[in-house]
């Protein structure tokens, strides 16, 4: 496992911005000190022509030094020879030739090396030499010079960059402090005061993301109170049946009934858990956004919730089948087919369980046309002859275990329309309650929009 410190944006920027600044400050003083050399060469080169030029006019030294006298504490020589070859000054014993080429050569005498120039006039012949090593030293000491401001700069320079980006990035390290320091249920925003601009949207999309988590944290944890109380009356009412066939003075007949009642509430429980679960699984892949964009064909849809639900339908004696304005053609949507069937299947149920005996339930689909919808959608409708919902209650009854208050009919866990809902929301549709104008009970609508060139060639 790598350590925490591999990848860390500090660390990488300080040693690339040091590194660079090390680098080049080697590569300028490399330079610098290559350029502070040859200057003094050139200088000191000058230096030997100006002074030959000086003393070609005569020895403006006085006279010639003795022969034994000390050269070591000199580091310049002179030769001068008279017009005839006789040399008339010469400032060393036998430190150099007593000939050499004219202008500037290098000249090794003695273990020693000289920088020497020579020139002639027609009265007399001049040459200056330069021990080369104290020329050497000397040059040395000017280029360390020059280097001196690189040395000192570039460690001044480093401190600086460090302290610089150790500030730049400190409002990043406070971030992480809150997130590492807050605790599991704490999805309040990060403040994003003093953040640079690369970093801010990195923020603010935890904070959207963190209002979401809190969103569907705080719908789990109503989710998770409402079961436990929808749960808790059927699992009672289980266990008083289950008590009541413990009596010993109850008929056959009685304890048949009663059986027959527990049957009917172990029944009632499990489609609770069931819609909990699919609940629970739907809201899930919403969440995640895992909507499939597979074209799902509504008319086979509708065959496959119609055939579900038609059972129970045949047992309440209503007429369930498709509506005189169903279009003949396919209507193609982009969704999940198990999902849209579900949905389906939730509302079929619903109106085949709140429509009374012998009534009927009407499934009609068709393309929106100009005054019924936006062009690009089709319009999935439920009607049933059943007591409809009342306008009051329509705005709640997708909210889960709602009831409305008018409803009496049949039993219900309150979370087949919230299904619905959901399910409609993870596909982009929208659902409309009203009256059904031909059945007289309840109408709802369901409003999706077709899957490209499907419009077109309706």
């Amino acid at each position: 496992m790598p350590s925490v410190g591999a990848h860390s944006l500090r660390r990488r920027l300080l040693w690339f911005v040091l590194a660079a600044i090390l680098l080049a400050a080697v590569l300028q003083a490399t330079t610098a000190y290559r350029g502070a050399l040859q200057q003094a060469d050139a200088m000191f080169d000058d230096h030997l022509q100006q002074m030959a030029r000086s003393l070609r006019s005569g020895i403006p030294l006085g006279s010639a030094l003795p022969e034994s006298a000390d050269d070591s504490g000199f580091d310049l020589f002179v030769q001068i020879w008279g017009q005839d070859g006789t040399q008339i000054f010469r400032s060393t014993r036998s430190a150099l030739p007593p000939r050499a080429v004219l202008g500037f050569s290098d000249v090794e005498a003695h273990g020693n090396r000289y920088r020497v120039y020579t020139l002639q006039t027609p009265t007399q012949t001049v040459q200056i030499a330069q021990d080369l090593n104290a020329r050497t030293a000397r040059a040395r000491a000017l280029a360390a010079r020059a280097v001196l401001p690189f040395a000192l700069l570039t460690p001044l320079l480093m401190l600086v960059v460090w302290w610089v980006i150790s500030q730049s990035l400190a409002p990043i390290e406070r971030a992480r402090r809150q997130v590492a320091g807050r605790a599991a249920d704490d999805f309040s925003p990060l403040a994003d005061e003093g953040l640079p601009d690369e970093v801010r949207p990195l923020v603010e999309e935890l904070n959207l993301l963190f209002d979401r988590v809190r969103s569907a944290f705080d719908a789990q944890k109503t989710f998770v109170a409402d079961a436990a109380h929808e749960l808790r009356s059927p699992l009672t009412a289980l266990k008083l049946q289950a008590q009541a066939l413990r009596r010993t003075d109850d008929t056959p007949a009685d304890r048949e009934a009663g059986i027959a009642r527990l049957n009917q509430g172990i029944d009632r429980a499990i489609r609770l858990v069931e819609q909990l679960l699919v609940l629970a699984r739907e809201e899930a892949s919403t969440a995640q956004h895992q909507t499939a964009d597979a074209p799902v064909d509504l008319q086979e849809v509708i065959k496959l919730a119609v055939a579900d639900v038609l059972p129970q339908a045949v047992r309440k004696h209503i007429d369930l089948g498709l509506g005189e304005d169903t279009s003949a053609q396919p209507v193609l949507v982009n969704g999940q087919r198990e999902a849209l069937r579900m949905m389906l299947r939730n509302l079929l149920d619903n109106a085949v369980k709140y429509t009374p005996a012998s009534g009927r339930v009407d499934v009609s689909l068709q393309l929106a046309s100009a005054g019924s919808g936006p062009a690009g959608q089709c319009i999935l409708a439920i009607d049933d002859s059943g007591p409809g919902i009342a306008a009051e209650d329509r705005a709640r009854v997708f909210d889960r275990f709602y009831r409305a208050s008018d409803v009496a009919l049949a039993s219900g866990s309150g979370l087949g329309l919230a299904i619905v809902k959901t399910i409609a929301d993870r596909h982009g549709a929208t659902l409309r309650l009203d009256q059904s104008p031909r059945l007289g009970g309840l109408r709802v609508e369901v409003c999706m929009d077709v899957a490209p060139g499907v419009a077109a060639a309706g």
